[in-house]
């Protein structure tokens, strides 16, 4: 998913918070949407099966037409193959049983030109007195997303949603970070992009580390809390980069949602903070869009709720008649726009205003979420305490972004960064969901997905919203 701030070519802005601070680097969203691009060599193919079923003998059959059988992936009648032969996907079309075929492109899911600066917790001394959990936090007071869904009300109520288990799809996971590291099921993290481990990646921000600071930053009084503070994190790697295959996500999908007695993750709730948009008609989009769903389907169907970025394009989903925007789109996954305040350090407190960049749309837009935004005007400069002591200074605009944790330096394990984006809504509401786990024990996910939708705050117009579907969650309400 493209995360998005200004004035510069990248995506993303952050912060070095040592005390004070001079002003970020500031940085600024990319024009163009992912493209399709495909791999030199052997070409690999995505062949789905009639009926949810693969062929027996496909094996047998894709060698005869000078191909192999990389993987199979029978829960969803699926396989991944490979051929240099140009007439070969043709062929492998033809053959009894076989319903799709399309080449397994690589997509760019994430803005792969992130620039940021690393942004140190520093030295933090002195003891604090506390009303509420999560006030001991550092840096609690710039942190207006989780009050934006009422989460302080979940919180003091003793609902953390210990017992959840979340799995975070997306680039690789900083596993030694403060806030992550305790929450972080290591065992049961995984990779699924070949020759990287689930806590490896490039750069210094890695957005699946900002993603799931949001959903279950640890709140232990030393940085950032996240929604479900006592959430349990699976870390799922299905991009590098931000780019990676369908079939990595897809079996990063079916790995989450598969119970840990058969080998899985055995997540409650899947947060997908990654997405792109392309023409249901062009070659291969169909068949690729259908796999998709056949994975999500599969977890909706194995008890597991998929959460989704709705994208950050100012698209109205509702009139794109020839494209989409997956895994938003695709069946069974809660889509989620995103709100941001206009001016947080300048006091304001509307935090469910639409953000300038999200996707919308009645048929698209299930719920809505605090994803941040860089719109307002001009370069002045905030200040806005931190805790214990001190101050955190920089552009005005910079604090209507949320900040989380991210990887930092290379021996960094207390590093956050601001950013907007759908990315950033999105795990807001699988935080909430995975507050009603923690309540309520594991649910079925059309009755988790009603139970957020009966406890959202009904937003816009009556019933559902162009951008805010059902309504801006409500984490205090979800767990009453």
């Amino acid at each position: 998913m493209r995360d998005v701030s200004r004035v510069m070519a990248a995506g993303l802005v952050s912060l070095v918070l040592a005390g004070c601070i001079d002003g970020p680097t500031a940085t600024a969203p990319r024009s163009t949407e992912p493209a399709l691009a495909v791999g030199a060599g052997a070409k690999s193919f995505i062949v789905l099966g009639a009926g949810n079923q693969l062929p027996a003998d496909l094996a047998t059959s894709v060698t005869a037409l000078g191909g192999q059988v990389d993987k199979t992936i029978p829960q969803i009648g699926m396989a991944v193959v490979s051929s240099n032969d140009p007439a070969f996907a043709a062929a492998v079309g033809q053959l009894k049983g076989v319903s799709d075929v399309a080449e397994d492109v690589m997509l760019q899911w994430q803005d792969p030109n992130q620039q940021v600066e690393q942004l140190d917790l520093g030295t933090v001394e002195g003891a604090l007195s506390t009303t509420g959990f999560g006030d001991t936090e550092t840096f609690r007071l710039l942190q207006w997303a989780p009050n934006a869904v009422n989460a302080p009300a979940a919180w003091n109520a003793g609902y953390l949603g210990a017992g959840a288990r979340v799995a975070i799809l997306d680039g690789g996971i900083h596993s030694t970070h403060i806030d992550i590291a305790p929450n972080l099921d290591v065992a049961r993290s995984a990779s699924f992009v070949v020759g990287f481990n689930f806590n490896q990646d490039v750069g210094t921000f890695w957005h699946g580390t900002h993603v799931a600071g949001i959903v279950a930053a640890r709140g232990n009084g030393i940085g950032t809390v996240g929604i479900a503070p006592a959430a349990t994190i699976i870390g799922v790697k299905v991009l590098h980069n931000g780019s990676g295959s369908f079939a990595s996500v897809i079996q990063g999908i079916l790995y989450a949602a598969t119970p840990i007695a058969e080998g899985g993750a055995g997540a409650n709730i899947i947060n997908m903070s990654l997405g792109a948009v392309f023409p249901r008609q062009g070659v291969g989009a169909a068949q690729l869009a259908n796999a998709l769903s056949r994975a999500s389907m599969y977890a909706r169907q194995r008890g597991t709720l998929v959460v989704a970025a709705a994208g950050n394009s100012a698209l109205d989903l509702d009139h794109t008649a020839n494209l989409i925007f997956v895994p938003a789109q695709s069946t069974g996954v809660v889509a989620v726009s995103s709100t941001a305040p206009l001016g947080f350090a300048l006091g304001a407190t509307n935090f469910d205003r639409p953000a300038s960049y999200t996707n919308f749309g009645q048929s698209a837009i299930a719920f809505a979420g605090p994803g941040g935004d860089f719109a307002l005007p001009g370069n002045a400069v905030c200040s806005i305490p931190r805790k214990p002591t001190g101050f955190v200074t920089t552009f005005c605009w910079v604090f209507d972004l949320v900040i989380a944790p991210c990887r930092g330096g290379l021996l960094s394990i207390s590093s956050y960064c601001f950013a907007a984006g759908t990315s950033m809504a999105s795990p807001a509401v699988a935080g909430v969901a995975a507050l009603i786990v923690g309540k309520y024990g594991p649910l079925p996910p059309a009755q988790l997905e009603a139970r957020l939708r009966a406890s959202a705050d009904d937003l816009g117009k009556p019933g559902n919203d162009d951008f805010y579907g059902a309504g801006r969650v409500n984490a205090g309400r979800a767990v009453q």
